[in-house]
């Protein structure tokens, strides 16, 4: 079941991007607001479920390096590509490949979180699937809609977007490799997934949800959270 879960969360990149060429770009309230609830669910899910598995299966020490590997590895991977954008500005066609890129390298963690979630529990694992997927809409969006700018078909704009989906399955797929090894792996990647996630949501989708509109944004941040807390006192 963890395997066709993770394509039908990679799908939902695919589903941002066909909502832009059906509907066209979105409103900032709408966006704002979107990406907002995805960090909020995303912080509630790494605070309240992610963090506290990872501890019950490894040593303070290595959930703290796992966490600490997760953020210092996204952190590389938004430096590398700013300095491939460069101090002037890009063409939108530029724009739009730098961003699947990078969507392309946040999601085979995610993939990784979704099988430790399945792994260690098959609740943590529906609501990381959940995340994932609430916030592969909007990046699904912010893809499609520079490429568009730039000319580019609708054809290879699904396509291209279609192969960004998979890679999430992908990061679950390796991700189960790493559980086989041994326990220690599991707790390892779970904190490893959870720092990734604080770093998306804390660096990338919450700062790009205020700068779209902060009443919106905060609005969707406290939903999410809010849904989280609510979904686990049922849980």
């Amino acid at each position: 079941m963890a395997y066709w879960v993770s394509a039908l969360a990679g799908a939902c990149t695919l589903l941002g991007a066909l909502l832009v060429l059906a509907l066209g770009e979105p409103r900032r309230p709408t966006l704002a607001a979107v990406l907002g609830l995805a960090a909020g669910i995303m912080v509630g899910v790494t605070v309240l479920d992610l963090i506290p598995a990872a501890l019950k299966l490894g040593r303070p020490e290595t959930v703290l390096l796992g966490i600490l590997l997760g953020i210092l590895s996204l952190a590389l991977l938004d430096n590398a590509l700013s300095a491939l954008i460069g101090p002037s500005r890009s063409g939108f066609l530029k724009t739009g490949l730098l961003v699947g890129l990078g969507i392309g390298l946040h999601d085979l963690p995610e993939g990784m979180a979704l099988a430790a979630g399945f792994t260690g529990a098959t609740n943590l694992g529906l609501f990381l699937a959940l995340t994932i997927g609430l916030h592969n809409i909007p990046e699904g969006m912010a893809t499609a809609v520079p490429l568009r700018a730039a000319g580019v078909s609708r054809r290879l704009i699904i396509l291209g977007v279609a192969a960004l989906s998979l890679v999430t399955p992908l990061g679950t797929f390796i991700g189960f490799g790493l559980v086989q090894v041994s326990a220690l792996a599991l707790g390892l990647l779970m904190a490893f997934a959870g720092g990734a996630m604080l770093y998306i949501s804390l660096f990338e989708l919450t700062p790009r949800a205020v700068s779209l509109g902060f009443k919106p944004a905060l609005a969707g941040t406290a939903a999410g959270a809010a849904l989280v807390w609510w979904a686990g006192l049922l849980f």
